[in-house]
C-alpha cells in the first residue's frame, strides 16, 4: 500500500516537473527567442509613419535639370480615430468633395486583410498644394486624418521621354522582388533610366514613431522622437545626354518613324537618343489621370511606346559595306587599290543584281564613296569563299567573329532596359534553312549580306557604336547614359574599358577616307557641312512593304572626332533623302551650336516633312503580306559556276573579276 502511494506521488511530481519545464521553455521562447508577441503589442501601442525621401534628380551633361521633383500631398486616415462629432461638411468643403465621395473613400473591405481600422490608409491621393494649405490650417479639427508628403516627377525640357522613363506605383511583384524595400503605395522606376538606376535614385525611407492609446488614437511622439529616423535623399544622376541636342533631334524627327543615336567616340557617352514618334513625359506624371494617356499611347498605330533606339531591329543597308571593307582587307581578300567594273550591276546565273549609276570605282575609297553594290557583292563572296567555294562555312563564321568584335549581333551592355542583340547570321543558321542533303548553300546564296540586306539586323544604337569604332580607328567604349552621380561614386568599370577590334588601324584609315569622300563627292554630298569634314555613309534599306528605309551613319570631325551618329528613318526612301540631312544637322548643331544660314532651308524641310502616312501604309501592307523568309533551297548545283573549282583561291577569283 505504501509503495503504491509513493509511486503515485512520484508520478504526480513528474507531471508537475514536466509541466513546469514545458511552461518554462514556452516562456523562454516567448520572451527570449520569439518576439512576435512583443512586436504585436508594440504595434498596438506605437504607430510607425513613413517619411518618403526625395527621389534623386536627373541632370544632363551640361548640368541642365532634366527631371525634378514636385511635392504632392496624400490625405491619410486611421479609421478608428475618426471622431463621430467631426464636422464632415466642412472637411468635404475643404477637399472639394461630396458627402457621398467621403463615405465611399472610407468604405473598405475590412475582412480582406488589406485594410485595418487601426492602420492608416490613403483617403485621397495627390491633393493640390492650395488644398493642402487650406486643410493644414484646421487639420486639428479632424482627428484620424493627416497629410503625407510625397514627391513626383516633372520634366522641364519636355523631351527624352523614352530615355528618362516614368515611375509607377509598386505592384505585388515589385514588393516581393524588393526584399523589403517597398510597401504598398510606394513608387518605383518603371522604364528608362528611372528603372535602370532605381536603387540609387529612390533613396531611403525615414520613419516617425507615434504613441497610441488603448483606442488607437495618437497621443504623442514615442521616446520624444529619439527612435525616429530621417529619410535619405536619392542620388542625383548626371546623364551624358545633351538636353538641347535631344530636343533638336526630336524636332527633326517630328511626324516621322525611326530613331537617332549620337555617341561621343572618345568615351562611349550617349549624347542623344531619340525614338520617334515620342510623347511629352509630363503626360505621365503621377498627378495626372494616366489611364486615358496610357490607353491613347498603347492604341496609337505609330507605337510611341516602342523604343526604336534599342528595340527595333533593322537591316542596315549600305552602311554595312564599311564592315565588309574592313574584314575583307584584314583577311587579305580585298585589295584596297584594285578597281571594279560595274556595268549597271552584278551578273550571276543569268540574273542582274542592279546597282545605281555612279562614277568609276578604282579602289575601296571609291567603292564606299559611290556605294557600289557590284563591288560589295563580289568582295563579300571573296570573304566567304576564302577557304574554298565549296567550304563557305569557315569564311562566313570568320566574318561573323569580326562582326561580334565590332559590337554587332550581341548586346552592347548599355545602361538602359530592353536592349536587343540584333542578329548576324552564321553558318549554322544557313545550314538549317538550306540543308546539305538538299544542295546546301554557297556564297551566291547569301551575297545580299554584303550590301547589308538579307538576315542582318542591327539596332540604331549598334549602328552609332559602329560609327564610333570607325571614328576611333579600331576600338569602342560600351555606350552608356550615366556620366556620374552628384554624391560621388564611379559608373561601372565596364564603360571605361576600350573594346578593341582585331583589324589593323591602317584599314580603318581607308574606310574613314571612303566615308569622307562619300560626303565630299559621293552619295551624301548634299549633306556636307561648310568648314567641317564629316565622314559618313548612306544606306537605303530595302522594304517589301512600301517605301524603303533611309539610313545614314557618320562622325565628325574627321580627326579627333567629337560625335558619332546613326539615323534611321522608316519608309523615307534613299539614305540621302532624310537620314543623311538629319544626321548632318544634328552634327552641326552639336559642334557649332547653330545651323548656318545656307543650310536653314534644309532644316526647315526636315522639320516640316511628314512621313506618317508612308509609315502607316507600310504597316498595312505588312499585315496583308508578311515579309518573305528564305524557305527554299538555293539554285541547284548546275546553276553554280563550274569554273570555280573546289579549293580555288580567293586571289584567283579576284584576278578573274579584275580581268
Amino acid at each position: 500500500m505504501v509503495d503504491k502511494f509513493r509511486e503515485r506521488q512520484r508520478t504526480i511530481q513528474m507531471v508537475f516537473l514536466v509541466s513546469s519545464l514545458v511552461l518554462l521553455l514556452k516562456a523562454a521562447q516567448l520572451q527570449l527567442f520569439d518576439d512576435s508577441l512583443s512586436r504585436r503589442a508594440h504595434a498596438t501601442a506605437i504607430h510607425r509613419m513613413t517619411i518618403y525621401p526625395p527621389r534623386g534628380l536627373i541632370y544632363d551633361r551640361n548640368d541642365s535639370l532634366l527631371v525634378t521633383n514636385n511635392a504632392v500631398y496624400d490625405v491619410m486616415v486611421t479609421y478608428n480615430q475618426i471622431s463621430p462629432k467631426m464636422d464632415t461638411l466642412k472637411f468635404c468643403r475643404l477637399l472639394g468633395i461630396t458627402r457621398e465621395e467621403f463615405e465611399a473613400a472610407l468604405k473598405k473591405d475590412w475582412k480582406s486583410g488589406k485594410f485595418s481600422r487601426s492602420v492608416p490608409f490613403v483617403f485621397m491621393k495627390k491633393i493640390p498644394a492650395t488644398t493642402y494649405a487650406r486643410l493644414q490650417e484646421c487639420l486639428y479639427e479632424f482627428p484620424g486624418f493627416f497629410v503625407q508628403v510625397r514627391n513626383i516627377r516633372a520634366y522641364p525640357y519636355r523631351a527624352g521621354a523614352h530615355v528618362l522613363g516614368y515611375i509607377n506605383e509598386v505592384d505585388q511583384r515589385d514588393i516581393e522582388r524588393g526584399g523589403g524595400a517597398y510597401a504598398s503605395g510606394d513608387y518605383i522606376g518603371a522604364t528608362g533610366v528611372e528603372a535602370y538606376y532605381e536603387e540609387r535614385l529612390r533613396g531611403k525611407k525615414g520613419f516617425s514613431f507615434l504613441l497610441k492609446d488603448n483606442l488607437g488614437r495618437i497621443v504623442g511622439r514615442y521616446a520624444d522622437g529619439k527612435a525616429d529616423t530621417l529619410p535619405e535623399s536619392g542620388d542625383d544622376l548626371v546623364l551624358s545626354i545633351d538636353a538641347r541636342l535631344q530636343q533638336y533631334g526630336e524636332l527633326l524627327m517630328a511626324n516621322k518613324s525611326g530613331s537617332i543615336v549620337a555617341i561621343e567616340p572618345s568615351s562611349g557617352e550617349i549624347l542623344a537618343m531619340v525614338s520617334a514618334p515620342t510623347y511629352d513625359p509630363n503626360d505621365l506624371v503621377m498627378t495626372n489621370d494616366r489611364g486615358p494617356v496610357f490607353r491613347r499611347l498603347h492604341s496609337d498605330p505609330l507605337k510611341p511606346f516602342f523604343d526604336r533606339t534599342v528595340m527595333a531591329k533593322y537591316p542596315p543597308g549600305s552602311i554595312f559595306k564599311t564592315v565588309v571593307s574592313l574584314v575583307g582587307m584584314q583577311e587579305g581578300v580585298l585589295y584596297p587599290n584594285a578597281g571594279q567594273g560595274c556595268g549597271g550591276g552584278y551578273f550571276y546565273a543569268g540574273r542582274l543584281y542592279k546597282c545605281h549609276g555612279h562614277g568609276p570605282v578604282t579602289n575601296v575609297v571609291d567603292a564606299l564613296a559611290y556605294s557600289c553594290n557590284t563591288y560589295y557583292f563580289g568582295e563579300f563572296r571573296d570573304i566567304v569563299d576564302k577557304y574554298g567555294f565549296h567550304n563557305p562555312h569557315q569564311g562566313l563564321d570568320k566574318f561573323h567573329q569580326y562582326c561580334r568584335e565590332l559590337g554587332l549581333g550581341r548586346r552592347l551592355g548599355v545602361d538602359y532596359p530592353n536592349e536587343s542583340a540584333g542578329y548576324i547570321p552564321d553558318s549554322r543558321y544557313y545550314d538549317r534553312i538550306y540543308p546539305r542533303h538538299l544542295g546546301g548553300w554557297r556564297s551566291p546564296t547569301i551575297m545580299s549580306l554584303g550590301i547589308g540586306q538579307g538576315e542582318i539586323q542591327m539596332t540604331t544604337l549598334q549602328m552609332a557604336n559602329l560609327a564610333a569604332c570607325i571614328a576611333n580607328r579600331g576600338y569602342w567604349y560600351p555606350p552608356h547614359l550615366a556620366k556620374g552621380f552628384k554624391s560621388g561614386g564611379d559608373i561601372p568599370a565596364l564603360y571605361r574599358q576600350a573594346q578593341r577590334v582585331n583589324i589593323d588601324p591602317k584599314y580603318f584609315e581607308l574606310v574613314v577616307e571612303g566615308m569622307a569622300q562619300c560626303v565630299n563627292r559621293g552619295t551624301a554630298r548634299a549633306s556636307a557641312i561648310p568648314g567641317l569634314q564629316v565622314c559618313g555613309k548612306t544606306g537605303t534599306s530595302q522594304n517589301p512593304h512600301g517605301d524603303d528605309h533611309s539610313v545614314f551613319f557618320a562622325f565628325a570631325p574627321k580627326d579627333n572626332p567629337k560625335i558619332a551618329i546613326a539615323v534611321y528613318v522608316e519608309n523615307a526612301g534613299w539614305g540621302a533623302s532624310y537620314a543623311a540631312p538629319i544626321a548632318s544637322l544634328m552634327i552641326e548643331k552639336y559642334l557649332n551650336d547653330t545651323i548656318s544660314a545656307q543650310r536653314k532651308h534644309l532644316e526647315e524641310r526636315m522639320m516640316k516633312a511628314n512621313l506618317v502616312e508612308k509609315y502607316l501604309q507600310g504597316r498595312r501592307q505588312a499585315v496583308l503580306k508578311p515579309s518573305p523568309r528564305p524557305t527554299t533551297p538555293p539554285p541547284s548545283e548546275p546553276d553554280i559556276p563550274t569554273d570555280e573549282p573546289i579549293g580555288a583561291t580567293t586571289a584567283t577569283q579576284n584576278e578573274r573579276r579584275r580581268r
